[in-house]
Protein backbone atom coordinates (compact mmCIF):
# COMPACT_ATOMS: atom_id res chain seq x y z
CA UNK A 1 0.00 0.00 0.00
CA UNK A 2 1.27 3.42 -0.81
CA UNK A 3 0.12 6.95 -1.45
CA UNK A 4 0.68 8.50 -4.84
CA UNK A 5 2.63 11.66 -4.11
CA UNK A 6 1.94 12.85 -0.58
CA UNK A 7 2.24 11.27 2.85
CA UNK A 8 0.02 11.84 5.90
CA UNK A 9 2.50 14.31 7.39
CA UNK A 10 1.80 16.56 4.39
CA UNK A 11 -1.95 16.11 4.08
CA UNK A 12 -4.51 18.84 4.52
CA UNK A 13 -6.62 17.57 7.42
CA UNK A 14 -9.14 20.42 7.21
CA UNK A 15 -8.28 22.13 10.52
CA UNK A 16 -8.51 18.88 12.47
CA UNK A 17 -6.47 18.58 15.70
CA UNK A 18 -2.83 17.62 15.16
CA UNK A 19 -3.30 14.24 16.82
CA UNK A 20 -5.46 13.22 13.86
CA UNK A 21 -2.36 13.26 11.67
CA UNK A 22 -0.74 10.70 13.96
CA UNK A 23 -3.86 8.55 13.75
CA UNK A 24 -3.86 8.70 9.95
CA UNK A 25 -0.16 7.79 9.80
CA UNK A 26 -0.79 4.81 12.08
CA UNK A 27 -3.56 3.55 9.81
CA UNK A 28 -1.36 3.95 6.74
CA UNK A 29 2.04 2.69 7.94
CA UNK A 30 1.29 0.46 10.95
CA UNK A 31 -2.09 -1.05 10.10
CA UNK A 32 -1.58 -0.80 6.31
CA UNK A 33 -5.20 -0.12 5.41
CA UNK A 34 -6.12 0.33 1.76
CA UNK A 35 -9.36 2.26 2.28
CA UNK A 36 -10.13 5.45 4.16
CA UNK A 37 -13.38 3.81 5.25
CA UNK A 38 -11.34 1.51 7.51
CA UNK A 39 -9.96 4.43 9.55
CA UNK A 40 -12.64 3.92 12.18
CA UNK A 41 -11.35 6.37 14.80
CA UNK A 42 -11.58 9.32 12.40
CA UNK A 43 -14.79 11.36 12.05
CA UNK A 44 -16.79 10.45 8.97
CA UNK A 45 -16.47 14.00 7.64
CA UNK A 46 -12.67 13.77 7.80
CA UNK A 47 -12.65 10.36 6.11
CA UNK A 48 -14.83 11.67 3.28
CA UNK A 49 -12.61 14.74 2.92
CA UNK A 50 -9.47 12.62 2.68
CA UNK A 51 -11.14 10.31 0.19
CA UNK A 52 -11.96 13.24 -2.09
CA UNK A 53 -8.38 14.59 -2.10
CA UNK A 54 -6.01 11.63 -1.74
CA UNK A 55 -5.58 8.06 -2.92
CA UNK A 56 -4.50 4.82 -1.31
CA UNK A 57 -3.14 2.36 -3.83
CA UNK A 58 -1.16 -0.87 -3.91
CA UNK A 59 1.81 -1.77 -6.05
CA UNK A 60 0.77 -4.48 -8.50
CA UNK A 61 2.83 -7.64 -8.32
CA UNK A 62 3.57 -8.69 -11.89
CA UNK A 63 5.87 -11.62 -11.15
CA UNK A 64 7.50 -13.31 -8.18
CA UNK A 65 10.47 -15.65 -8.30
CA UNK A 66 11.74 -17.78 -5.46
CA UNK A 67 15.23 -19.28 -5.29
CA UNK A 68 16.43 -22.50 -3.68
CA UNK A 69 18.52 -20.29 -1.38
CA UNK A 70 15.30 -18.51 -0.24
CA UNK A 71 16.10 -15.27 -2.09
CA UNK A 72 12.94 -13.78 -3.61
CA UNK A 73 12.62 -11.34 -6.49
CA UNK A 74 9.53 -9.18 -7.02
CA UNK A 75 8.66 -7.48 -10.31
CA UNK A 76 6.28 -4.57 -9.69
CA UNK A 77 4.02 -2.99 -12.28
CA UNK A 78 3.64 0.71 -11.52
CA UNK A 79 0.52 2.82 -12.20
CA UNK A 80 2.09 4.31 -15.35
CA UNK A 81 2.76 0.85 -16.76
CA UNK A 82 6.48 0.77 -15.89
CA UNK A 83 8.23 -2.12 -14.17
CA UNK A 84 10.81 -2.18 -11.37
CA UNK A 85 12.36 -4.91 -9.25
CA UNK A 86 13.03 -5.56 -5.58
CA UNK A 87 15.00 -8.47 -4.13
CA UNK A 88 14.39 -9.97 -0.69
CA UNK A 89 17.61 -11.43 0.71
CA UNK A 90 17.44 -13.88 3.63
CA UNK A 91 19.06 -13.27 6.98
CA UNK A 92 22.59 -14.47 7.72
CA UNK A 93 23.92 -13.42 4.33
CA UNK A 94 27.07 -11.33 4.06
CA UNK A 95 26.21 -7.81 2.93
CA UNK A 96 28.88 -5.12 2.90
CA UNK A 97 31.14 -7.30 4.99
CA UNK A 98 28.61 -7.96 7.74
CA UNK A 99 26.92 -11.25 8.54
CA UNK A 100 23.73 -9.94 10.07
CA UNK A 101 20.69 -11.80 11.34
CA UNK A 102 18.43 -9.45 9.43
CA UNK A 103 16.18 -9.79 6.41
CA UNK A 104 17.33 -7.35 3.76
CA UNK A 105 15.38 -5.78 0.90
CA UNK A 106 17.22 -4.38 -2.10
CA UNK A 107 15.00 -1.72 -3.67
CA UNK A 108 14.93 0.37 -6.84
CA UNK A 109 14.87 4.14 -7.19
CA UNK A 110 14.46 4.61 -10.95
CA UNK A 111 12.84 2.92 -13.93
CA UNK A 112 15.94 1.95 -15.88
CA UNK A 113 19.23 3.78 -15.48
CA UNK A 114 21.03 6.54 -17.39
CA UNK A 115 24.56 5.74 -16.23
CA UNK A 116 25.26 2.90 -18.62
CA UNK A 117 27.61 0.68 -16.62
CA UNK A 118 28.74 -1.83 -19.24
CA UNK A 119 28.17 -4.92 -17.12
CA UNK A 120 24.68 -4.06 -15.78
CA UNK A 121 21.23 -5.04 -17.06
CA UNK A 122 19.41 -2.10 -15.41
CA UNK A 123 20.38 0.41 -18.09
CA UNK A 124 20.09 -1.81 -21.16
CA UNK A 125 16.67 -0.36 -21.98
CA UNK A 126 17.75 3.17 -21.03
CA UNK A 127 16.40 5.50 -18.37
CA UNK A 128 12.64 6.11 -18.21
CA UNK A 129 11.93 8.14 -15.07
CA UNK A 130 12.55 8.61 -11.35
CA UNK A 131 10.42 6.76 -8.84
CA UNK A 132 8.32 8.89 -6.53
CA UNK A 133 8.86 8.67 -2.76
CA UNK A 134 5.64 6.68 -2.54
CA UNK A 135 6.83 4.17 -5.14
CA UNK A 136 10.08 3.74 -3.21
CA UNK A 137 8.31 3.18 0.12
CA UNK A 138 5.66 1.01 -1.52
CA UNK A 139 8.23 -1.64 -2.45
CA UNK A 140 8.98 -2.19 1.23
CA UNK A 141 5.37 -2.31 2.35
CA UNK A 142 4.29 -4.75 -0.34
CA UNK A 143 7.37 -6.96 0.08
CA UNK A 144 6.62 -7.24 3.80
CA UNK A 145 3.02 -8.16 3.06
CA UNK A 146 3.91 -10.81 0.49
CA UNK A 147 6.76 -12.32 2.52
CA UNK A 148 4.87 -12.08 5.83
CA UNK A 149 7.96 -10.78 7.57
CA UNK A 150 9.41 -7.53 8.80
CA UNK A 151 12.11 -5.93 6.66
CA UNK A 152 14.99 -5.08 8.98
CA UNK A 153 17.67 -3.89 6.58
CA UNK A 154 17.43 -1.80 3.39
CA UNK A 155 19.84 -1.45 0.52
CA UNK A 156 19.27 1.11 -2.23
CA UNK A 157 21.14 -0.70 -4.97
CA UNK A 158 18.35 -2.03 -7.15
CA UNK A 159 17.49 -0.53 -10.52
CA UNK A 160 18.74 2.99 -11.14
CA UNK A 161 21.25 5.35 -9.55
CA UNK A 162 19.80 6.35 -6.14
CA UNK A 163 21.68 9.65 -5.87
CA UNK A 164 20.43 10.74 -9.31
CA UNK A 165 16.97 10.75 -7.70
CA UNK A 166 18.26 12.48 -4.58
CA UNK A 167 15.23 14.53 -3.53
CA UNK A 168 12.74 11.67 -3.85
CA UNK A 169 15.22 9.27 -2.25
CA UNK A 170 15.57 11.47 0.82
CA UNK A 171 11.82 12.03 1.13
CA UNK A 172 11.35 8.28 0.96
CA UNK A 173 14.03 7.70 3.60
CA UNK A 174 12.29 10.21 5.88
CA UNK A 175 9.17 8.02 5.77
CA UNK A 176 11.19 4.83 6.14
CA UNK A 177 13.19 6.12 9.10
CA UNK A 178 10.55 8.14 11.00
CA UNK A 179 8.82 6.65 14.07
CA UNK A 180 5.48 7.60 12.50
CA UNK A 181 6.49 5.85 9.26
CA UNK A 182 8.16 2.46 8.84
CA UNK A 183 10.56 3.10 11.74
CA UNK A 184 13.62 1.42 10.21
CA UNK A 185 16.81 2.75 11.80
CA UNK A 186 19.12 4.88 9.62
CA UNK A 187 22.04 2.61 10.48
CA UNK A 188 20.15 -0.21 8.76
CA UNK A 189 19.80 1.79 5.54
CA UNK A 190 22.56 1.72 2.92
CA UNK A 191 22.65 3.92 -0.17
CA UNK A 192 24.81 2.64 -3.01
CA UNK A 193 26.08 4.97 -5.73
CA UNK A 194 28.21 4.66 -8.85
CA UNK A 195 29.98 7.82 -7.74
CA UNK A 196 27.95 11.04 -8.04
CA UNK A 197 30.32 13.40 -6.27
CA UNK A 198 28.02 16.40 -5.57
CA UNK A 199 25.29 14.18 -4.15
CA UNK A 200 27.76 12.27 -1.95
CA UNK A 201 28.66 15.62 -0.40
CA UNK A 202 24.96 16.38 0.08
CA UNK A 203 24.48 13.02 1.77
CA UNK A 204 27.39 13.76 4.08
CA UNK A 205 25.78 17.04 5.15
CA UNK A 206 22.35 15.65 6.03
CA UNK A 207 21.86 14.48 9.65
CA UNK A 208 20.70 10.87 9.25
CA UNK A 209 23.39 8.24 9.86
CA UNK A 210 22.80 6.44 6.59
CA UNK A 211 25.49 4.04 5.42
CA UNK A 212 27.23 4.65 2.08
CA UNK A 213 28.48 2.08 -0.41
CA UNK A 214 30.46 2.99 -3.52
CA UNK A 215 30.06 0.85 -6.64
CA UNK A 216 33.74 1.08 -7.54
CA UNK A 217 34.42 -1.91 -9.83
CA UNK A 218 37.72 -0.46 -11.01
CA UNK A 219 40.69 0.62 -8.90
CA UNK A 220 42.30 2.84 -11.57
CA UNK A 221 40.77 5.41 -13.89
CA UNK A 222 41.86 3.34 -16.89
CA UNK A 223 39.99 0.23 -15.81
CA UNK A 224 37.00 1.98 -14.21
CA UNK A 225 36.55 4.21 -17.25
CA UNK A 226 36.20 1.18 -19.54
CA UNK A 227 33.16 -0.16 -17.72
CA UNK A 228 31.67 2.86 -15.92
CA UNK A 229 31.01 5.98 -18.03
CA UNK A 230 30.40 8.01 -14.84
CA UNK A 231 34.16 7.89 -14.24
CA UNK A 232 34.70 10.32 -17.11
CA UNK A 233 32.74 13.01 -15.26
CA UNK A 234 33.83 12.06 -11.74
CA UNK A 235 37.26 10.37 -11.91
CA UNK A 236 38.63 8.51 -8.95
CA UNK A 237 40.44 11.39 -7.26
CA UNK A 238 37.23 13.49 -7.27
CA UNK A 239 35.23 10.54 -5.99
CA UNK A 240 37.72 9.80 -3.23
CA UNK A 241 37.69 13.45 -2.18
CA UNK A 242 33.91 13.29 -1.67
CA UNK A 243 34.31 10.02 0.22
CA UNK A 244 36.97 11.61 2.42
CA UNK A 245 34.45 14.32 3.32
CA UNK A 246 31.71 11.76 4.05
CA UNK A 247 33.98 9.80 6.39
CA UNK A 248 35.20 12.95 8.14
CA UNK A 249 31.69 14.37 8.68
CA UNK A 250 29.86 11.14 9.49
CA UNK A 251 32.60 9.20 11.20
CA UNK A 252 31.29 6.09 9.44
CA UNK A 253 33.07 3.46 7.41
CA UNK A 254 32.38 3.31 3.68
CA UNK A 255 32.08 0.07 1.73
CA UNK A 256 33.59 -0.39 -1.72
CA UNK A 257 31.55 -2.75 -3.89
CA UNK A 258 33.78 -4.44 -6.43
CA UNK A 259 32.22 -6.78 -9.00
CA UNK A 260 34.96 -9.05 -10.31
CA UNK A 261 34.80 -9.48 -14.10
CA UNK A 262 37.03 -11.97 -15.86
CA UNK A 263 39.95 -10.34 -17.64
CA UNK A 264 38.78 -6.81 -16.84
CA UNK A 265 39.38 -5.99 -13.18
CA UNK A 266 40.37 -9.29 -11.55
CA UNK A 267 44.17 -8.97 -11.75
CA UNK A 268 46.44 -8.76 -8.73
CA UNK A 269 47.52 -5.29 -9.94
CA UNK A 270 43.91 -4.19 -9.51
CA UNK A 271 43.82 -5.84 -6.08
CA UNK A 272 46.89 -3.90 -4.99
CA UNK A 273 45.47 -0.63 -6.36
CA UNK A 274 42.15 -1.32 -4.64
CA UNK A 275 43.94 -1.99 -1.36
CA UNK A 276 45.63 1.40 -1.60
CA UNK A 277 42.27 3.17 -2.08
CA UNK A 278 40.64 1.21 0.74
CA UNK A 279 43.46 1.98 3.18
CA UNK A 280 43.18 5.71 2.38
CA UNK A 281 39.54 5.70 3.50
CA UNK A 282 39.71 2.81 6.01
CA UNK A 283 37.00 1.29 3.80
CA UNK A 284 35.72 -2.27 3.73
CA UNK A 285 35.69 -4.10 0.39
CA UNK A 286 32.82 -6.27 -0.75
CA UNK A 287 33.96 -8.54 -3.59
CA UNK A 288 31.18 -9.84 -5.81
CA UNK A 289 31.97 -12.36 -8.56
CA UNK A 290 30.08 -11.26 -11.67
CA UNK A 291 26.55 -12.56 -12.11
CA UNK A 292 26.12 -13.35 -15.82
CA UNK A 293 23.63 -11.15 -17.69
CA UNK A 294 22.06 -12.50 -20.86
CA UNK A 295 23.10 -10.40 -23.85
CA UNK A 296 26.31 -9.07 -22.29
CA UNK A 297 29.81 -10.39 -22.98
CA UNK A 298 31.21 -10.32 -19.45
CA UNK A 299 32.10 -13.49 -17.55
CA UNK A 300 32.69 -14.51 -13.93
CA UNK A 301 36.32 -15.20 -12.94
CA UNK A 302 37.41 -18.65 -11.90
CA UNK A 303 37.08 -19.35 -8.18
CA UNK A 304 40.84 -19.48 -7.68
CA UNK A 305 41.21 -16.02 -9.26
CA UNK A 306 38.62 -14.64 -6.84
CA UNK A 307 40.39 -16.33 -3.93
CA UNK A 308 43.79 -14.91 -4.96
CA UNK A 309 42.29 -11.41 -5.31
CA UNK A 310 40.79 -11.66 -1.84
CA UNK A 311 44.05 -12.95 -0.34
CA UNK A 312 45.95 -10.01 -1.83
CA UNK A 313 43.57 -7.57 -0.09
CA UNK A 314 43.99 -9.35 3.22
CA UNK A 315 47.78 -9.35 2.87
CA UNK A 316 47.42 -5.57 2.45
CA UNK A 317 45.50 -5.32 5.75
CA UNK A 318 42.17 -4.53 4.06
CA UNK A 319 38.94 -5.93 5.48
CA UNK A 320 37.16 -7.73 2.66
CA UNK A 321 34.38 -10.22 2.09
CA UNK A 322 33.57 -12.32 -0.96
CA UNK A 323 29.84 -12.16 -1.48
CA UNK A 324 28.49 -14.61 -3.98
CA UNK A 325 25.35 -13.26 -5.57
CA UNK A 326 22.19 -14.90 -4.33
CA UNK A 327 19.46 -16.29 -6.54
CA UNK A 328 21.38 -17.41 -9.63
CA UNK A 329 18.32 -19.44 -10.60
CA UNK A 330 15.92 -16.44 -10.49
CA UNK A 331 17.49 -13.75 -12.74
CA UNK A 332 19.02 -12.14 -9.67
CA UNK A 333 21.22 -9.62 -11.50
CA UNK A 334 19.39 -6.34 -11.27
CA UNK A 335 17.16 -5.52 -14.25
CA UNK A 336 17.10 -8.98 -15.86
CA UNK A 337 13.54 -9.85 -14.92
CA UNK A 338 12.29 -6.44 -16.07
CA UNK A 339 14.05 -6.82 -19.44
CA UNK A 340 12.45 -10.21 -19.99
CA UNK A 341 9.03 -8.76 -19.22
CA UNK A 342 9.54 -5.88 -21.63
CA UNK A 343 10.68 -8.23 -24.41
CA UNK A 344 7.57 -10.35 -23.95
CA UNK A 345 5.24 -7.42 -24.61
Amino acid sequence: MFLLDQFPQEWDLADSPEYRRKQVAEWVFAKRVTSFDHMSNLPESLREGLKSRYQLQTLELSQRQGSHDTTQKFLWKLPKGDYVESVLIPANVDLFGDRAARTTLCISTQVGCAYGCKFCASGMDGWKRNLSPAEIVGQIIEAERLASKRIQNLVFMGMGEPLANYENLMRGIEIINSPWGLNIGARHITVSTSGLVPQIRLLAAQPRQIRLAISLHGATDEVRGKIMPVNRKYPLEDLLGACDEYVRVKGKMITFEFILIRGINDSLDQARALAKLARRLHAKVNLIPYNKVEGLEWERPEEEVVADFSKQLKRSDVTSTVRHEKGHDIDAACGQLRLKKIMEQ
